[in-house]
């Protein structure tokens, strides 16, 4: 959750983090319940990405064996002022982005890490007099680092002695959006979690850590692609195993089956058909929603839909951006949406999924010498009719893009904390 790098050009000086977000905004806040981890105070902490630092919120009385707790929420407004009404869904899509950040890390220190139950009050975003007169923090989910003792919930435990107040984002605010609390409130969750599954491991995360912890450092998101590159079928085949449920991190983080399935516009893979594909990733998949005429040949894990140069159109889609169209691929995400009838708390949890296998990717890219950006601004009906989706079976939540960047030899790269000498 920290930051990765400083950014200089012509006297601006930017951050950079390791959890991507829509439009560099950072709504997603972190919190750690620390209960007797040396060094760290027993209580929650709120952490600081500027310095690199825990501030205690709360102390905590506790006698038993050391726990480690995560807590993630949102500030909607940081969104909201520049993305309106879209700001509740970006505020989801990266709270995804950090679950998946925060799942490599844990890996990286041999760790497991799950969602569980948690009151919403647990995060002190609750206190009205610590949020008077500032932006509100929504309480999104609660996670778990397994130690080596399992994940096993939240104790019961004393906290006192709240400390501390949020700070004024906004001084003078000249838009209000009813709508994004209404949305907020509608969504908070009413059912148990489902249970988890067992702990995965990757080869990448467990036997090539300094390997990893560069890639993850390294992160960027894409600005401009060289139209010209091909990507290897085996290299494009790779980074899709990767988003396969199930197999792979970060998919123990919940107990859920998948809800997001990618149809991808493949421009220039080698040994493979230029045109528009789908990987159905789940049994929920359902041919009579699409168009009748597309192909539905199967190759490799994917279906090919149809045959076609689809720069045009992929570009179009995602609001006449050409990232869409001169990477090697583009696609979106279409969620499985029914689910939320029951439950729509699973409206959070789908842009989390679609979040998380943005992250994926952005290593995935990274790792291979790629790069992705995210793509939250498209034009979602227009993609449905493409796809002959005439209902609301499936709805598209997020897109995303893969290429060879051209970087700006301009702007200028600094460390993040050049204070903090790195351990020998």
């Amino acid at each position: 959750m920290g930051l990765s790098a400083w950014k200089e050009y012509q006297g601006d000086r930017w951050a950079l983090r390791c959890n991507p977000s829509s439009g560099n905004l950072h709504p997603t806040e972190c919190y750690v319940l620390a209960l007797k981890v040396p060094g760290i105070d027993n209580g929650l902490h709120h952490y600081r990405s500027l310095d690199h630092h825990l501030e205690q919120r709360c102390q905590a009385v506790w006698q038993g064996e050391t726990r480690l707790f995560i807590g993630l929420s949102s500030i909607h407004w940081r969104e909201a002022w520049k993305y309106g009404e879209r700001a509740f869904r970006y505020c989801q899509l990266d709270v995804g982005h950090a679950l998946g950040s925060l799942r490599y890390a844990a890996a990286l220190q041999g760790w497991g890490l799950g969602l569980v139950e948690a009151p919403e009050d647990i995060l002190g975003t609750h206190r009205a007099t610590d949020f008077s007169g500032v932006e509100a923090e929504e309480f999104d989910l609660f996670l778990e680092v397994d130690l080596g003792q399992g994940i096993r919930g939240i104790p019961v435990f004393g906290p006192q002695n709240w400390t501390g107040s949020a700070n004024r984002i906004d001084p003078s605010p000249m838009y209000s959006w009813p709508i994004i609390e209404e949305i907020s409130r509608s969504t908070r969750r009413q059912f148990p979690l489902p249970p988890l599954g067992k702990t995965l491991e990757t080869e990448v995360i467990s036997h090539k850590g300094m390997e990893a912890a560069k890639v993850i450092l390294g992160r960027r998101s894409a600005q401009q692609f060289d139209p010209a590159h091909i990507l290897s079928r085996d290299g494009f085949f790779s980074m899709l195993r990767r988003l396969e449920p199930g197999n792979t991190l970060p998919w123990d983080v919940w107990g859920f089956d998948p809800g997001i399935h990618l149809v991808i516009f493949v421009h220039r893979i080698e040994g493979m058909a230029a045109g528009l594909y789908l990987l159905p990733r789940g049994p929920s998949i359902r041919k009579n929603c699409f168009r009748h005429e597309f192909l539905w040949e199967k190759v490799g894990p994917l279906m090919l839909l149809a045959k076609a140069d689809c720069r045009r159109v992929a570009k179009m889609i995602s609001c006449h951006q050409s990232i869409a169209s001169e990477s090697c691929f583009s696609l979106g995400m279409l969620a499985d949406f029914p689910v939320i009838d029951a439950d729509p708390w699973r409206y959070r949890q789908l842009h989390w999924e679609s979040g998380m296998i943005g992250q994926i990717l952005y290593l995935e890219a990274e790792a291979a010498g790629l790069r992705g950006t995210g793509i939250g601004c498209f034009f979602d009906d227009t993609f449905h009719e493409l796809l002959g989706i005439s209902s609301h079976e499936f709805q598209s939540l997020y897109h995303f893009t893969v290429g060879k960047p051209l970087i700006d030899p301009r702007i200028t790269t600094l460390p993040p904390y050049p204070s903090l000498r790195p351990e020998k």
